[in-house]
C-alpha cells in the first residue's frame, strides 16, 4: 500500500503544523510487515505431527493395517511386526509434519495462524528499533513521539519518550493509536496518520509548549520501510 507523493506531502505538512505549537517532535513510520514468522509453520507442523496420528490411533487406525495392505499377509505373535508398526507410525508423523509445514508456510495462512501476542511483540520491537535508530530519544527535551504502523500485522504503536510520557496520561496515547488504526482500516493510511499527528500535536502542545528556541530536530516526512 505505497502512498502517493501527495499523501506524503499531506503527512509532512501535518507534522510541520503540529510542531509549530510544541517543543515536541513527531516522527512517522509505515512498515509493510515486521517479521516473516518463520517459526510459525514449524510450530504448527510439530503440533500436527504429534496430535493427528495419535488421534487417528484413538479413532481406530492401526499402523499395522498399512503393513498388511502392502504385504498382503498379517502377522501373529511376531515382535518384528511391532517395530514395523512403530516405523509406520513414525513415517505418518513425518508426512503430517511435512504437509502441515507446507500448508502453513503460505503467507496468508502463516499470518492467520501466528498468535496475536507474537505479532504484538514483534511490532513493538520494530517500533522501538525505529525509535532508537532515528534518534527520537536524543531530542533536547526528550519529547520525541513515534507513530508506527505495520500493514501485514494490522497493528499500530505510539511510543513517546520519557519527557512527554511522564507528563501526558496514557489514555491520550490510546486515542492517537485508535485514530491511526481507523485510517488504516479504511485503507486510507494517510488519513490515519494525519489524524494521529493532529491529536499528537494537541497533546504535545498542552504538555510541552514551544520555547524561544524551537528547532526542527527530525524530518517531518513519513518513512515507508521496504
Amino acid at each position: 500500500m505505497a502512498l502517493s507523493e501527495t499523501e506524503h506531502d499531506r503527512i509532512a505538512a501535518a507534522v510541520a503544523v503540529a510542531e509549530t505549537k510544541t517543543a515536541g517532535e513527531i516522527y512517522c513510520v509505515l512498515a509493510p510487515k515486521v517479521s516473516d514468522y518463520r517459526e510459525t509453520p514449524l510450530a504448527w507442523a510439530a503440533v500436527a505431527a504429534l496430535v493427528l496420528p495419535a488421534l487417528a490411533v484413538l479413532a481406530g487406525w492401526r499402523p499395522a493395517t498399512l503393513l498388511n495392505l502392502i504385504n498382503g499377509w498379517s502377522a501373529g505373535h511376531d515382535s518384528g511386526s511391532s517395530f514395523a508398526a512403530l516405523a509406520v507410525y513414525g513415517l505418518s508423523q513425518a508426512v503430517v509434519f511435512g504437509l502441515a509445514a507446507l500448508i502453513v508456510a503460505a503467507a496468508p495462512v502463516r499470518r492467520l495462524l501466528t498468535p496475536a501476542s507474537l505479532k504484538a511483540e514483534r511490532v513493538h520491537r520494530a517500533a522501538m528499533e525505529q525509535f532508537l535508530a532515528k534518534g527520537l530519544h536524543l531530542t533536547q527535551a526528550r519529547t520525541g513521539v513515534l507513530l508506527f504502523a505495520s500493514l501485514a500485522e494490522r497493528r499500530a504503536e505510539v511510543i513517546a519518550d520519557e519527557g512527554i510520557y511522564a507528563a501526558a496520561p496514557k489514555d491520550v496515547w490510546d486515542e492517537v493509536v485508535q485514530l491511526l488504526i481507523a485510517g488504516l482500516e479504511r485503507r486510507k493510511p494517510a488519513d490515519g496518520f494525519v489524524a494521529a499527528i493532529q491529536r499528537s500535536g494537541e497533546i504535545l502542545a498542552a504538555h510541552v509548549p514551544p520555547g524561544p528556541d524551537n528547532p526542527n530536530e527530525l524530518p517531518d516526512r513519513l518513512v515507508e520501510l521496504p
